[in-house]
């Protein structure tokens, strides 16, 4: 087996003052790391993120004749779940004790927005949580309307706003600079 090469790319990002800082889940030596937050205060902490389903006329029309169920339904709940199992299905998240989890499915000009709010009290924030529980929405309706078209489209899964710890508030800023 060949000796284990250090990384070649430089693992830094630049902060929103313009300082370059260290990524978190990686260590000294650039290995991907759990972040120990055991020092870190407990505080409340939520995140909201959101998806969009592109889907045809077509497929929109049939939705409230799905022999499966109520696609928007079901991807609520397995919004839901996904919040919870997130740290079994993303590597360095931590297991959280979630104290909410909320999907909304709405069904809007072309297709259906997903939106997800996740909060908890602890040391570290929730918006893997609410990206996952976004997704897994999005991916169970299209699981839910494949029969009826393959070219059905996933986009813009995206944090639209986050609150507590260290890092503070963060709201989506609209193109062209506006909230």
């Amino acid at each position: 087996m060949p000796p284990r090469q250090a990384p070649i790319l430089a693992i830094m990002s630049k902060s929103k003052a313009g300082r370059t800082e260290k990524l978190s889940h990686f260590d000294a030596a650039g290995q991907a790391a759990m972040v120990d937050v055991a020092d870190k205060l407990a505080t409340r902490r939520e995140a909201t993120a959101s998806a969009f389903v592109e889907l045809s006329a077509e497929v929109l029309r049939a939705l409230p004749r799905n022999p499966k169920g109520n696609p928007l339904e079901v991807a609520r709940f397995a919004g839901i779940q996904a919040a919870k199992q997130t740290a079994q299905l993303i590597p360095m998240c931590h297991p959280l004790a979630l104290t909410h989890a909320d999907v909304t499915a709405e069904i809007v000009a072309d297709g259906v927005r997903i939106e997800a709010t996740v909060a908890t009290t602890g040391p570290t924030g929730v918006e893997m949580e609410a990206l996952t529980a976004a997704a897994v929405a999005a991916l169970t309706v299209y699981d839910m309307t494949k029969a009826l078209d393959k070219s059905i489209v996933i986009r813009q899964i995206q944090l639209e706003r986050k609150s507590g710890g260290k890092s503070g508030e963060y709201r989506r800023r609209e193109q062209g600079g506006k909230p």
